[in-house]
């Protein structure tokens, strides 16, 4: 089914906004507090932030909200009862459904987990997955570790971009320029410069000892 979403938060949408109850699957999302994040900050912070992201594009609606709010609870916290989302309100069923969407199964790798979502996800499963590697994106901004972020950058390059071109291009863009930024940070910074010479170093080693 299709997510409509106003070109503007006008007066009409605001309220309709107004009368989401986010505060169970908030409460929900605090068991994230502990869960610490490879850029810094917590779990629970990323929730936040992927619901800001999605409202800042203009999304009001109510499961999608609710499910950004707890959609690492799952995955993240263990043991956790999948039934305080099903309980949580009317709408408890339909969020779990969406969270589980974008969960990562146990017998899935990472391409396998995002080759599912982007060939039989729902639109809202490839909303809250963009939205969530936007908040990702920005986050990559304060690590340090420059083949995490080649990695990180690659995987969303040939991953998410597919997945924001179809259902957001607002969306789209915002994700071409985080890569972009973030990659020019490595460029800047020499690492292509020093991966191709360590490179030609490793290589040149191989045809020495392949000579004695």
């Amino acid at each position: 089914m299709k997510i409509d979403k106003p070109d503007q938060m006008d007066k009409e949408h605001m309220q309709q906004l107004k009368h989401i109850v986010l505060a169970p699957y908030m409460q929900l999302s605090t068991g994230l507090i502990g869960k610490g994040r490879h850029a810094g900050g917590n779990m629970f912070r990323h929730q936040i932030d992927t619901l800001g992201i999605l409202i800042d594009y203009g999304y009001i609606d109510s499961v999608l909200l609710k499910a950004s709010l707890v959609h690492d609870t799952v995955e993240d916290i263990v043991g956790f009862d999948r039934n305080e989302i099903v309980n949580a309100d009317p709408e408890g069923q339909q969020v779990l459904d969406l969270v589980l969407e974008v969960t990562r199964r146990e017998d899935e790798n990472k391409t396998q987990f995002l080759r599912r979502i982007i060939n039989n996800g729902s639109q809202k499963a490839k909303i809250l997955k963009c939205a969530d590697r936007i908040s990702n994106m920005i986050s990559l901004g304060f690590v340090t570790d420059p083949k995490f972020i080649e990695r990180y950058c690659d995987e969303t390059e040939f991953f998410l971009l597919p997945m924001a071109l179809e259902i957001d291009y607002n969306m789209y863009q915002e994700l071409i320029d985080l890569i972009r930024t973030r990659r020019r940070y490595l460029e800047d910074g020499g690492y292509f410069d020093n991966r191709h010479k360590d490179s030609s170093g490793d290589k040149t080693q191989a045809q020495a000892d392949s000579k004695k």
